[in-house]
């Protein structure tokens, strides 16, 4: 029997890691994975520094989506490819000024955490820019239009030859909105905003890595044969774009 779905993309903070840590029991689930002869995907809103300083194990993964949608990373070759242009200079400054701190600036995303959403908002408002600002609990990230998990992972799952309906999605936060819509299987793990886990298929048991692991179990059992997609909400079309751990 061909599989139906051949790729599992994970959200890292709050779905994999607690605290920023992965811990055995679901490393060994992502092995399961790969054994099964599927692919993963991360899909992450941090940036690439960050998630190599915790996680030593991206070599499990066929690419790495991070800052939210905005870069590629190549695992295998430690390639990077940003998404969209970098952060204005302008935008960057005028945070700055304004005495937002911490203050972090990637390939593309500009992040920081709350209470410094409104100050963002203020900041792009002012200089006529179309950034959003992105939540993902209490982190804020600030991102050029268009760009999230949804389209980071349709740009991964093309260079991997892979439709999102054929790839399950697992994550936590109000930004995997955009990652569980475009999955052909949408999973929110048992610690999920509870706003995610009435739009998602399925909710784990488990919390976390946990959660991921039981997810896991399912796939490879049966290819999630034995759980039903969920009918479409009524509001389906409005996903968030406001999502705080950044993800």
């Amino acid at each position: 029997m061909s599989l139906r779905f051949l790729a599992l993309a994970v959200d890292y903070d709050g779905t994999l890691a607690h605290h920023g840590r992965v811990d055995e029991r679901t490393i060994e689930a992502l092995r399961r994975v790969r054994a099964s002869g599927r692919g993963l995907v991360m899909v992450t809103g941090r940036e690439m520094p960050s998630l190599v300083r915790t996680f030593a194990h991206t070599e499990l993964f066929d690419l790495v989506v991070a800052e939210n949608g905005g870069l590629l990373y190549d695992p295998a070759t430690g390639r990077e490819r940003a998404l969209a242009d970098p952060p204005p200079a302008r935008l960057v400054e005028a945070l700055r000024a304004r005495g937002v701190q911490p203050l972090s600036v990637g390939r593309v995303v500009v992040a920081t955490f709350e209470p410094h959403e409104m100050v963002a908002l203020e900041v792009i408002h002012a200089l006529g820019l179309g950034h959003k600002v992105v939540f993902n609990k209490h982190a804020v990230m600030l991102l050029p239009p268009g760009v999230d998990k949804a389209s980071g992972l349709r740009a991964g799952l093309g260079l991997l030859g892979l439709e999102p309906a054929a790839v399950g999605g697992i994550g936590d936060a109000e930004n995997d909105h955009a990652l569980l819509q475009v999955c052909g299987f949408g999973v929110a793990v048992a610690n999920a905003l509870p706003a995610l886990k009435e739009r998602a298929d399925y909710v784990t048991a488990g919390e976390r890595g946990a959660g991921v692991a039981e997810l896991v179990d399912l796939l490879v059992a049966d290819d999630l044969r034995s759980l039903r997609r969920r009918e479409p909400h009524p509001s389906s079309a409005a996903t968030p774009t406001t999502s705080g751990d950044v993800g």
